[in-house]
């Protein structure tokens, strides 16, 4: 009876386990692909797997911005990424622009710079800070959930980058606007920085 127990006890581990890793990324799906209920599957095309919102980006306009342009083609953006467990950003950098410190909650990023150069780094749970200077076409990867960033070292030039996803829906959480434009309270955020509420209270009219 003990050794029957054990073999319970072992196999309720491992599927909890299992079930632990089934939710760590996208689920997994039972068919070809999915379709929003939206969409009736017999009127499916080529078209419906085809995303050209990059296309604009050879004609942006960066004179005046101090930080990079992300355009997304995620979940929301190109719908049948559902399921698939992937999704781009495209990113650039005006000359000394920045992205600024943000968290992925859902997936790590692999980064491919495709233009120019980078200086790229992000803070693990110990504190420890890792940056790396990147060179067309060089790669990085954010691990899912850590602090990172970017910023173009070029004073005179753009830089451009992709970053790619485990995730369709991989979540952007800006650590400036969650911090200072959430409506969490001066007085929270002061004693948490150790500072003034003044001073506190400048950094969030900032990021209104």
């Amino acid at each position: 009876m003990e050794k029957i127990c054990s073999y319970v006890t072992i196999f309720l581990i491992l599927a909890i386990g299992n079930a632990i890793l089934a939710t760590a990324g996208d689920p997994d799906i039972l068919k070809d692909f999915l379709v929003p209920p939206s969409l009736d599957p017999s009127t499916i095309t080529r078209q419906y797997f085809t995303f050209t919102g990059f296309r604009h980006l050879s004609n942006v306009n960066l004179t005046g911005n101090t930080t990079a342009l992300v355009t997304k083609a995620t979940l929301k953006e190109f719908p049948a990424l559902e399921g698939q467990g992937v999704s781009v950003s495209a990113i650039i950098y005006p000359p000394s622009g920045i992205n600024l410190p943000h968290v992925h909650p859902r997936a790590s990023e692999l980064l491919m710079v495709l233009q120019g150069s980078l200086e790229v780094g992000f803070v693990d749970s110990t504190n420890k800070l890792f940056t790396q200077t990147l060179q067309a076409p060089d790669m990085f990867i954010f691990p899912k959930g850590l602090v990172h960033f970017q910023v173009n070292t070029k004073t005179d030039s753009p830089s451009k980058a992709l970053g790619v996803f485990g995730s369709a829906n991989a979540g952007t959480v800006s650590l400036p606007s969650t911090l200072f434009g959430s409506g969490i309270s001066a007085e929270i955020l002061a004693v948490a920085f150790k500072t003034d509420e003044e001073t506190i209270s400048k950094l969030i009219e900032a990021n209104k």
